[in-house]
């Protein structure tokens, strides 16, 4: 008898392990009857199933990253960039994604990648190499987000987020590209160039016709300076003239005697009693 309750105490947990299933947080589950999906979208917890006609299958709800293989894309200008990135994302709609591609994330990741590469060149074929560099890039993810999204929700999948971890030029590309950027680099410094000569010239002409303009008033007020001071010399030696007359011309005479006298070399032609030597013959 007490086996018999053993027996029974058993199969009946066994039973009720079977009726009910947990779905954790990082988790989505499609609960299926007969092979049909009957309910999918539960919360996390503890739920219940039937035995042996309810079958449940879970699904991973977290973030997931697809890395693309590195591609190549026809630009606006017909040139062909490599281009390495990746993509985030999650499942929205769990009964959708286990519908189109039989819950299978590799199966996803596969048309998903599709998808992406297609929006690549249709993104790439608006632009040139240049605006590709100079672009900020969060536009370049924004459109990518924008385009990617309403097909990935066909699969039941929600992007995330799509990024461009690198854009590199092929070998046969990179040469032609560097060259026509040096070109362009080359053109601006010669431009700079110009209009720094341009203004060096202005500047230099300026700086001569300021020049000429201060020295020419510098002259000009030399020349008053100088026959202000003549004119006063001049009226100082009249009125010592008038005052003394005598003294003016004693003066006078010791200027011309210095100048004239004591220097080697000097030889002078007079008669003795001419007035040169006033001076000289009558002493007081």
């Amino acid at each position: 008898m007490g086996n018999k309750i053993v027996v029974a105490i058993g199969a009946l947990l066994v039973v009720l392990s079977m009726s009910v299933f947990t779905v954790s947080e990082t988790e989505r589950a499609i609960k299926f009857q007969l092979g049909e999906i009957v309910e999918y979208d539960f919360k996390p917890g503890l739920h219940l199933k039937l035995p042996f006609i309810n079958n449940v299958k879970k699904f991973d709800a977290r973030i997931l990253t697809m890395d693309s293989t590195p591609e190549r894309f026809l630009t606006a200008e017909k040139k062909n960039v490599i281009v390495d990135s990746f993509v985030k994302w999650r499942i929205g709609d769990v009964k959708t994604f286990y519908t189109s591609v039989g819950g299978d994330a590799n199966q996803a990741n596969i048309r998903l990648d599709q998808i992406i590469k297609d929006s690549f060149r249709s993104e790439f074929s608006k632009r040139d190499i240049k605006q590709l560099v100079s672009t900020d890039r969060s536009i370049i993810r924004e459109a990518l987000i924008t385009n990617v999204s309403p097909h990935a929700q066909k699969l039941g999948i929600n992007i995330v987020d799509v990024q461009v971890k690198r854009i590199d030029l092929p070998n046969e590309v990179s040469s032609s590209v560097y060259q026509r950027m040096e070109a362009e680099r080359a053109r601006v410094a010669r431009e700079f160039r110009s209009q720094g000569s341009e203004a060096a010239e202005r500047i230099r002409a300026d700086a001569d016709k300021q020049r000429e303009i201060i020295l020419a008033n510098a002259y000009r007020d030399s020349e008053i300076l100088r026959g202000e001071g003549d004119a006063k010399a001049a009226e100082i030696f009249a009125k010592t003239y008038s005052e003394d007359i005598e003294f003016y011309g004693f003066y006078r005479s010791m200027i011309a005697y210095k100048q004239s006298l004591g220097k080697a070399g000097n030889i002078m032609v007079l008669e003795p009693d001419s007035d040169y030597f006033k001076y000289f013959k009558h002493q007081k």
